[in-house]
This record gives C-alpha cells, structure tokens and sequence, in this order.
C-alpha cells in the first residue's frame, strides 16, 4: 500500500489538483513549504504537493500501485520522484506511453508528467546535475589543476553525475565510481558503454568496507571533486567514509544531501580549514532538481533568472 500525506488543502477542479512527490520521508523535505512559495512565483494552478511515502525496500507491485494512482487521478498532475527513480523504472516502466533516452539509458524516472491522456516518464538527473555543479566548480578546473572525481555511489545520482561529467568540455582526466554493490557497477558499465563514453574514463571500484572506500579518496589528487552520492546521511544515519579519512588537499567536497544527519558533511567541515577545502552541501542541486521537474510538469520554460527568483524565494525555509 502507497503511504501518502494529505495535502494542506482538498484538491478540486477548482483548485488546479496537486502534484506528487514520491520519496521515504517526504514529509521532513523543504519542498513542502518551498512548493506554495514557487507556485506564487510561477503562476502554478496548484500550491498542493502530495507526499507519495514509500519504504527502502518497497516491492515492485507497490511501484506498480503507485504510479497507477497518479496515472488514474485526473487531480494529480505528476510528480517528482527522488530515492525511489531506479526502482520506479524497474517495476513501472511499461505502465508509461513515452520514456526519454536519459531515462532509458539510465534505467531511472525522477519526472513523472502527464500530457493529455499519455504518462510521460523523464530521467532529469544528467542535467540538474550539471546545473547544481556548474554553481560551483570553476568550468576549467579540471584542465588546469589535473584533479579527478571519485564518486562514492553507483545509484541514481552517481550515475547522472557521471554522466554529466563525461560530457563536459572540461573532462577530468579519471572519474572513480564506488559501490558496495557488483550488480550497479555493472549497471553503470552499461550505461557508459551505450553511451559511447571514452574508454578509460570511468573507473569502476567495489568498495566492501569505508576503509576501502576512504583509501581511494586519500589517493586522489590534489583539488579532485569528492562526492557523497550514496544517500547515507539523509534517509539513513551514516557516512560512506570513515571519520578518519584523510581528503586531498584543497579538494572540493559535495554532499548531494542537504537534509538529515548529513555525516559526510560534518566530515568534510572538520578538515576544511587544515586541509583548504571547498566544502558544498546540496542545497542547490535541490533547487536545480525541483525547478526543471515543476517545469516539466506544469510545461514552463525556466530561465537562468526565473531559477534564481525561486531559489531566493526558497531561502526564506532553508
């Protein structure tokens, strides 16, 4: 059974229905009280957002029911899928009339759309991705300092961003992809290979224990891009590393979470004075994420300007 949160107003034809967001514990999420702000913003039909809560080990059938309540609710709009995208396209994917290729090619739906009577499924990850890292990292870092990327996680967002990164003009010379898991290396191998990425690029580390996961980030030149992109330290305590770890100096240090106990975080700020680091929480990859999905599923053009209107709008509940 779908666990869902009721939305702070009845949803009607008059009151433009609600959109969805499907995730473990949406409820704690900044979004519930940035969504009414954007739809000030934007002009939005609705200012509902309904909670779709499901746990970390949900079964197909549960994904199934899911995505055929938003299909079969002529109020529900769509929505935005976060933990569970990988898994939403394993179980449901046949329920959608149009994937695009990223969701495709990555085997993953974070958008969830709705035109006439046709689901449309998107992968939006590769590009808020890029968005969220282009905020920060200097566009020719890589070429001038020879740093690379080590990317703990193979799941959903480890995948886009190294997506992302293998098409950015200013490619890092190695991208290290970590996991605990044989099956979403093997995964991503895939993705990269259909993709037609440059052999040698993406180097792909199983990781049994932190230890081993720290060794590689010791390793890893001076100024690399180190990324939590595990979901620990958000819907489950924990770090990827140990708190021993030891980043490299003047390294640039990315938390894709910017909720929950956030330990990796914390990591990184113990040494960011000692060891000149640019640490980064993902606070922005939220605002990129939630615009471009809200766009899709209320059709809406976002432009550089009509984004920062929303994130300042968002600040106000960070």
């Amino acid at each position: 059974m779908t666990i869902t949160e009721t939305p702070a107003t009845p949803a009607t034809p008059e009151t433009g229905g609600y959109m969805g967001f499907v995730g473990v514990s949406t409820g704690s999420s900044s979004i519930m009280k940035v969504f009414p702000k954007w739809a000030e913003v934007l002009g939005l039909p609705t200012e509902n957002l309904l909670g779709h809560d499901l746990p970390m080990d949900a079964t197909p059938a549960q994904y199934v029911a899911m995505v055929e309540q938003i299909r079969d609710d002529p109020q529900h709009r769509g929505a935005l899928v976060t933990t569970h995208k990988m898994n939403v396209f394993a179980a449901a994917s046949d329920l959608f009339d149009e994937l695009d290729p990223f969701a495709v090619s990555c085997s993953e739906i974070s958008s969830i759309s709705k035109r006439g009577d046709r689901l449309i499924g998107r992968a939006k990850d590769p590009l808020t991705v890029d968005l969220a890292l282009n905020d920060f990292l200097p566009t020719d870092h890589f070429a001038r300092t020879g740093a690379e990327v080590v990317i703990l996680g193979a799941g959903g967002s480890g995948t886009a961003l190294s997506w992302a990164l293998a098409e950015r003009a200013d490619a890092p010379a190695r991208i290290t992809v970590t996991a605990r898991d044989d099956d979403k290396l093997d995964h991503l191998r895939e993705v990269h290979r259909q993709h037609g990425t440059p052999d040698g690029l993406i180097t792909y580390v199983r990781t049994d224990t932190v230890q081993d996961a720290a060794a590689i980030v010791a390793a890893a030149p001076a100024g690399s891009l180190i990324v939590n992109a595990t979901g620990l330290g958000k819907d489950r305590p924990g770090s990827p590393l140990p708190d021993d770890v030891v980043f490299p100096e003047g390294a640039w240090v990315w938390e894709f979470n910017y909720r929950g106990s956030l330990e990796f975080l914390h990591q990184a700020r113990a040494q960011e004075a000692a060891r000149g680091l640019h640490v980064v929480d993902g606070w922005r990859y939220f605002i990129h994420g939630w615009s471009q999905v809200v766009a899709d599923v209320f059709e809406i053009d976002l432009t550089p300007e009509i984004v920062e209107q929303l994130a300042e709008a968002a600040e106000s509940v960070r």
